[in-house]
């Protein structure tokens, strides 16, 4: 299975380009992040179009938040999507069983400054949903988790909970630390990896996500697998976010399954 996973930064003037890079892959699922509510009608169109018979995105918000933002997903197969409790926006969230009964968890966690600790709250539901030792069937967690701010050289991380020097911000503190954590290392303790740490475990400065006028970034953007997938190849695709086309870069990564025994 190839899947790729890409925040399109809502730019609906470059879905074209965006559409045709995307679909240049050839990849049998699609995961997209921040689709306005004018883009998804278009993206089902160019998808549908290009032979993608599964196809959905995360329930649309009330009208009045605030620039909403969805997620979708397309695959080769059908899919059929599945209930992740709690989920304080769900147009953040969507979980799809595709047709060989593998999950795809498709996520857009709000940033930190959002209200309500809607950051905190979509970490933790999405935690609960897959902390489960035995599914029966592959899972996988894909998209823009907004964490973590900083991959130290022993292995260790620090989430959006610490500030520049790594100290617990007050105003944010445990239960915000460790909702960050519970995605990219919480899930280790069932099974879960880190698909791109698998396969580049020390860190050298890779980044999803950089800043426009200056040098630097952070690593948004993952891809969270269980025990059952192996890793084939994951890497990001930089040279979109380069051109201008997201302020993030894709991931793609070819998965298969591992044989038992």
């Amino acid at each position: 299975m190839r899947l790729v996973s890409w925040n399109v930064a809502g730019r609906l003037k470059l879905l074209s380009e965006q559409a045709e890079r995307v679909l240049g892959l050839d990849a049998d699922v699609v995961c997209l992040q921040e689709i306005t509510p004018r883009a998804v009608p278009l993206w089902y169109a160019l998808l549908a179009q290009a032979g993608y018979c599964g196809i959905a995105h995360g329930e649309l918000p009330l009208p009045g938040r605030p620039r909403p933002l969805a997620v979708l997903t397309a695959a080769r197969t059908s899919l059929h999507a599945v209930l992740v409790d709690h989920v304080p926006w769900p147009e953040r969230v969507l979980a799809v069983h595709l047709s060989d009964g593998t999950e795809v968890v498709n996520v857009h966690s709000p940033i930190s400054p959002k209200p309500g600790m809607a950051k905190v709250r979509t970490h933790e539901a999405i935690f609960r949903h897959l902390a489960d030792r035995s599914p029966g069937y592959a899972r996988i967690l894909c998209g823009d988790l907004n964490t973590p701010r900083k991959e130290l050289g022993d292995g260790s991380v620090w989430t959006f909970a610490r500030d520049r020097y790594g100290r617990m911000r007050c105003d944010r503190g445990e239960r915000w630390d460790a909702a960050e954590l519970s995605l990219i290392r919480g899930l280790e303790v069932y099974g879960y990896r880190d698909a791109f740490r698998l396969l580049h475990p020390q860190p050298a400065g890779e980044i999803s996500w950089g800043w426009t006028r200056w040098d630097g970034g952070y690593r948004l953007d993952h891809l969270i697998v269980s025990a059952d997938l192996a890793v084939e190849d994951c890497h990001y695709e930089h040279s979109w976010r380069e051109e201008g086309l997201s302020d993030h870069s894709a991931l793609v990564a070819d998965l298969g399954r591992r044989r038992s025994g």
